[in-house]
C-alpha cells in the first residue's frame, strides 16, 4: 500500500482510500489525506439508504415493486429517480416512469414510508452502520443527503457492496442494474445523458462520459455536492472513496475524470 498526502488539483484536504478484493479479502492499495475526519457526504448517503433497502427486502419486509406512492410509484421509481417528482417536494412533476429527474425527496419519501414514526439514524445504524462497522457514521437531517462520517467508514460501506457479506448478491446486482435503462435525465454538475442509467439508489456509468472516467459501464456510485464520492466496479472488484474539504464545483468537474480513471490504473495494476 502506498500514502498520498495529496491530489494535484484537488483544492483543500481530500482524503481518499483506493481498494480492491482479493479472494474476499480488502486490500487497501493507496490511501491519502485524514482517514478519521468526520465529514460531510452529501448525496453519497443514497449509497448507504440504498443497502439499508436492500438488508428491507432480504427480509421480506418490503420489496421493489411495492407501490410507495405518490401517484403509483414503487420502491423502484423512487430509489431511482424515475418516479417523476422532483427535485424537491412542491417542484413541478412528470408522469411516473417517463423520465429521469433526480430527486431528493423521493428518496426521502421512500425512506418514511419504510420507517414510518421510526428515528431514520436507528434505521440506519440497525440496517448498516453496525453490521459494517461503520462506527462513527451518524445521520445530520435528511437521510437523501444527511450522513457525516470518516473516509474509513465510507470505504467499509464500499466493501459492502463489492464484497455483499449482509446482504444476498442476487439483492446487490438487482439494486445495480439500470431500471428502465432507456430514460434520459440530467446528472446534476454533468449535464444531460440520453440514456442516463440509474439503478436502485446507485449511479451506473453506462456509456456517460462524466466524472466516472474510463470505468466499465457496469460501474456504479455515487458523488456529493459536500465533495464526497464513490466509485465501484464489482466485476473488477475494485473501488475508490473519497471525501472532501471542498465543496463540488468546477474543479470537480475537470479533475474526477481524469482522477477516477487513474485510480481504476492503480486498483488494477498493483
Amino acid at each position: 500500500m502506498s500514502t498520498s498526502s495529496s491530489i494535484p488539483g484537488w483544492p483543500g484536504s481530500p482524503s481518499y482510500v483506493v481498494f480492491r478484493l482479493d479472494g474476499g479479502s480488502v486490500a487497501v492499495v493507496e490511501q491519502g489525506g485524514d482517514q478519521e475526519a468526520e465529514r460531510a457526504w452529501a448525496s453519497v448517503s443514497k449509497m448507504a439508504v440504498a443497502l439499508a433497502m436492500c438488508v428491507e427486502v432480504d427480509w421480506g419486509l418490503h420489496n421493489v415493486t411495492e407501490n410507495f406512492g405518490p401517484r403509483g410509484a414503487t420502491l423502484s421509481n423512487l430509489l431511482s429517480h424515475s418516479s417523476g417528482l422532483g427535485l424537491e417536494e412542491g417542484d413541478p412533476f412528470v408522469p411516473v416512469g417517463s423520465k429521469r429527474i433526480y430527486s431528493n425527496y423521493g428518496i426521502d419519501h421512500a425512506v418514511k414510508v419504510v420507517v414510518n414514526e421510526s428515528d431514520v439514524g436507528e434505521w440506519l445504524e440497525d440496517r448498516v452502520f453496525r453490521g459494517f462497522g461503520m462506527d462513527h457514521t451518524h445521520l445530520e437531517g435528511r437521510p437523501s443527503s444527511g450522513l457525516v462520517g470518516p473516509t474509513r467508514d465510507l470505504a467499509r460501506l464500499g466493501v459492502a457492496w463489492l464484497r455483499p457479506d449482509g446482504i444476498a448478491k442476487a439483492t446487490r446486482d438487482r439494486f445495480i442494474k439500470p431500471f428502465i435503462p432507456a430514460l434520459d435525465g440530467i446528472v446534476p454538475g454533468f449535464g444531460r445523458f440520453t440514456p442516463c442509467p440509474w439503478g436502485l439508489g446507485p449511479e451506473v456509468r453506462g456509456d456517460k462520459q462524466h466524472w466516472m472516467g474510463d470505468w466499465p459501464e457496469s460501474s456504479f456510485g455515487h458523488f456529493g455536492q459536500s465533495g464526497a464520492l464513490m466509485l465501484l466496479n464489482a466485476d473488477e472488484q475494485i473501488g475508490v472513496v473519497a471525501t472532501s474539504t471542498e465543496k463540488f464545483g468546477a474543479w470537480a468537474v475537470e479533475l474526477w475524470p481524469r482522477w477516477t480513471s487513474e485510480m481504476r490504473s492503480l486498483a488494477l495494476g498493483s
